[in-house]
């Protein structure tokens, strides 16, 4: 499976993440569709875009008991997305009730990632608020075994863990990357974050860019340039 670049189309509605994509006349960028745009848009937002030709990222951290996430995965899978993702914080038993509300009949099934811990997280956050305190390693690492052991295909993880978790759990393994931004480029909220080059270097198969493409002057132009640092040989 080759490298690709997630545009996170983090959009308040409809007409504005169309509006967007309408940009590009060439590309048909792999798209994550989060929280704020499903809540707003609803289903029919997926299967717009997907009849657009994009891959579609429906990135909703479920995390509930195993069969709550088991049935809604179930509804998921029949949106045909091409990624889906919970946290691994939900346990072992969660994560397996997952897959198996997400294969279909046929035994297909959209690729299926756990998060380990948000980008926006640090040490100091994770020991205080919700009084883990292991080391932030530590715990994506656990958080990734756990993962792999419930038989899921990969983890949304740092850049900055990306290489570690490839050692832990095999090349096959998928990171998936939020908190990439350009060199020189504003962090956000974001606390662990590394330009497309870097996390190429280290091994990340999928980087997530938001606001450095989306905000960008020359949202296409932004793309393509992720496309040169983090795919293109």
């Amino acid at each position: 499976m080759g490298k690709d670049v997630i545009v996170a189309c983090d959009f308040a509605g409809r007409e504005e993440v169309l509006s967007f994509l309408d940009k590009f006349t060439e590309e048909k960028p792999f798209v994550k569709i989060g929280m704020e745009l499903f809540y707003a848009a609803g289903p029919d937002i997926v299967r717009e875009i997907k009849r657009r030709g994009h891959k579609i990222f429906l990135d909703l951290k479920l995390h509930d008991i195993p069969n709550t996430v088991k049935k809604a995965m179930a509804v998921l899978s029949g949106l045909d997305v091409d990624m889906t993702n919970l946290h691994a914080a939900g346990t072992q038993a969660m994560m397996e009730a997952a897959i198996e509300g997400l294969t279909r009949p046929d035994g297909t099934r959209p690729i299926l990632i756990a998060v380990t811990q948000l980008t926006s997280t640090s040490q100091e956050r994770m020991e205080r608020d919700i009084l883990i305190e292991k080391p932030i390693n530590e715990v994506v690492m656990h958080y990734a075994e756990t993962a792999k052991h419930a038989g899921l295909d990969g983890v949304v993880c740092s850049p900055l863990e990306a290489e570690a978790v490839h050692e832990a759990c095999g090349s096959q393994f998928l990171t998936v990357t939020p908190g990439v931004r350009f060199a020189g480029g504003e962090v956000g909220d974001q606390v662990r974050v590394m330009t497309p080059e870097q996390a190429k270097k280290i091994g990340s198969d999928y980087i997530v860019v938001g606001r450095p493409i989306t905000a960008a002057e020359n949202p296409v132009a932004a793309y393509r340039r992720c496309v040169t640092e983090f795919v293109d040989e």
